[in-house]
């Protein structure tokens, strides 16, 4: 088996897809909103907490999250998607969650970063099962196989 065939093999079930769809539109929509709203979340949000580069790495982040936001939603190169919004939701939780565990306490970090954790595991369930029967990657894993014998 090839890189590429390892890449887009799944062995989630294809009830994956609907998970999925909704980690991948709320990456989706909050990369827009980077856009839409550079002052609150942007780069604003981004030299508030002290992220280098506001003014470039805020377009940046949102970008990779629109992009991977539609990757995710389609199940094309998902695990690749994946692992970049790993990064992103770690970093997201390194910078201002974990800040906020040591000055606030437990309660109010975990109230604020259920999202944050929930979006990471998804996308780490994706990471190691791959994108799910319902989706592009396995549809370009099947046709290929076929192309094969």
């Amino acid at each position: 088996m090839t890189f590429a065939q390892r890449m887009m093999s799944t062995s989630a079930p294809r009830a994956a897809a609907f998970v999925r769809c909704i980690v991948g539109a709320v990456f989706l929509s909050e990369g827009i909103q980077k856009f839409l709203f550079p002052v609150e979340l942007g780069a604003g949000r981004f030299a508030h907490i002290g992220i280098p580069w506001p003014e470039v790495s805020a377009p940046f982040v949102g970008a990779c999250e629109i992009a991977c936001g539609v990757l995710l939603i389609a199940g094309l190169l998902t695990r690749a998607a994946a692992l970049v919004m790993i990064i992103n939701m770690t970093v997201a939780i390194c910078s201002t969650k974990i800040p906020m565990l040591l000055a606030k306490g437990f309660w109010p970090f975990a109230h604020e970063s259920r999202v944050d954790f929930s979006m990471l595991c998804g996308c780490l369930m994706f990471l190691i099962t791959g994108a799910g029967g319902v989706s592009i990657d396995s549809l370009i894993l099947h046709t290929s196989r076929q192309d094969h014998t």
